[in-house]
């Protein structure tokens, strides 16, 4: 057998393992991902304690749901103190995120 093959085979499986992980950080885990916009509605927010916070440390999380108004999946995002007591559910708005990582809510105004 010629010791090219086999070199070929690991070489190919590690070109195959090295875009997996850059794919997977991307999409799943959010690193490196574009920031997006979307029109979206307010469902609910939710505070949860954080246990074991030392002082001086918030004791709490933020979160949000939404879903799009053109449509698609229901997501969740962590969000600032500020953020989740100006925004109550039915709200409107564009909201900014990257990959996990929620970055600004515009609110629409009803004129």
């Amino acid at each position: 057998m010629p010791t090219s093959v086999p070199i070929i085979v690991i070489a190919l499986l590690a070109i195959a393992v090295f875009c997996f992980i850059r794919v997977y950080r991307q999409h799943a885990v959010g690193e490196n991902a574009p920031e997006r916009k979307v029109d979206v509605l307010i469902l609910d927010k939710q505070s949860s304690p954080i246990i074991g916070a030392r002082p001086g440390e918030d004791n709490e999380e933020y979160w949000i749901y939404v879903q799009p108004t053109q449509g698609g999946p229901k997501r969740e995002f962590m969000v600032g103190i500020h953020y989740f007591h100006a925004l109550n559910p039915g709200d409107k708005g564009v909201m900014t995120y990257q990959g996990l990582t929620f970055r600004h809510f515009a609110l629409h105004r009803d004129e």
